[in-house]
């Protein structure tokens, strides 16, 4: 069993998912705790399931910049037997956004060879204004082998020039936590424009 826990709702949520390798295909229930130290005296908290996705838990209630990792116990219980996994983590190091929704990439105004790629937060990241995000840009015109990342920037927006008439452009987003903490996001769905 395989577990992985990720802040994309920091500073409100964490959300782990395992999975479980080779199926059994029996009926399996999940027992999930987790708890801040290794060995610590904190007691144990449950990691609430929902019945959406009976492979993940969330966690609601943890200290931000915590000096100990956190540790979460998933326990896999069928008719064979039970086996338990643990993980740990510190929050600040799993910080990952979902990546950036509604991206546009169209020319400033017709007839323009400058393009204006546009997005929006991922909805959901909570408390944008206390916890801001900072965004890396890829893109690669016609003909191009690798995408050119540039980058991060703090605004929603992002102008590419030098383009050549007749030319495509492919663009994608990533999110972070301005910080630069924990990971960026997977890039976005990537927008086309042809000039």
């Amino acid at each position: 069993m395989n577990v992985q826990c990720w802040a994309s709702q920091y500073p409100e949520k964490i959300n782990c998912t395992w999975d479980i390798w080779p199926d059994t295909h029996l009926r399996t229930t999940f027992i999930s705790t987790y708890r801040l130290g290794l060995a610590a005296p904190d007691p144990l908290n449950e990691c609430v399931q929902f019945d959406i996705n009976p492979y993940s838990c969330q966690i609601r209630d943890y200290k931000m910049f915590a000096d100990l990792p956190y540790l979460v116990n998933v326990t896999a219980v069928n008719p064979l037997g039970s086996l338990t996994v643990l993980h740990h983590f510190f929050v600040e190091n799993i910080i990952r956004p979902d990546p950036p929704v509604n991206i546009s990439l169209y020319p400033v105004h017709p007839g323009s060879n400058v393009l204006l790629l546009q997005w929006s937060p991922p909805p959901s990241w909570p408390q944008l204004d206390y916890f801001p995000l900072s965004y890396l840009i890829r893109y690669k015109r016609t003909g191009a082998k690798q995408y050119r990342t540039v980058g991060p920037y703090e605004r929603t927006s992002f102008l590419i020039m030098g383009n050549r008439p007749g030319s495509t452009v492919h663009a994608q987003v990533a999110a972070r936590d301005f910080t630069g903490m924990g990971l960026h996001s997977d890039w976005s769905t990537v927008v086309i424009a042809k000039l």
